[in-house]
């Protein structure tokens, strides 16, 4: 059982109504908005500091990521079955997000 440290919403073992569901999907899905846009500003400085477009895609860095990522769902019990497409879709977004930063950074 996972107890909500946010006093907004209700622990989803607890939840007795659709509308305190939604209620903290919709709160989570705020958050996950707030970290996923932190997570770009480190695209846009990996797009400022990669010396050339061909090393933006690293096949052995999209491995790594998705290792960590599957084994921190493990240990929190969020199932693979989520977390490993819901991160490989991240992961080719991210890239290709990088991938026009890269080439707005060094337009003429």
């Amino acid at each position: 059982m996972t107890m909500s440290t946010r006093p907004d919403i209700t622990d989803p073992e607890a939840c007795q109504t659709m509308q305190e569901v939604r209620a903290g999907v919709d709160a989570l899905d705020r958050e996950l908005v707030a970290l996923i846009a932190q997570r770009a500003r480190y695209m846009e400085a990996a797009a400022r500091i990669k010396p050339s477009r061909d090393v933006v895609r690293d096949e052995w860095r999209i491995n790594d990521v998705i290792a960590k990522v599957t084994a921190e769902a493990d240990k929190r019990g969020l199932a693979v079955e989520i977390a490993e497409p819901v991160w490989r879709e991240l992961v080719e977004r991210s890239i290709a997000y990088e991938f026009s930063v890269w080439d707005k950074t060094r337009e003429d």
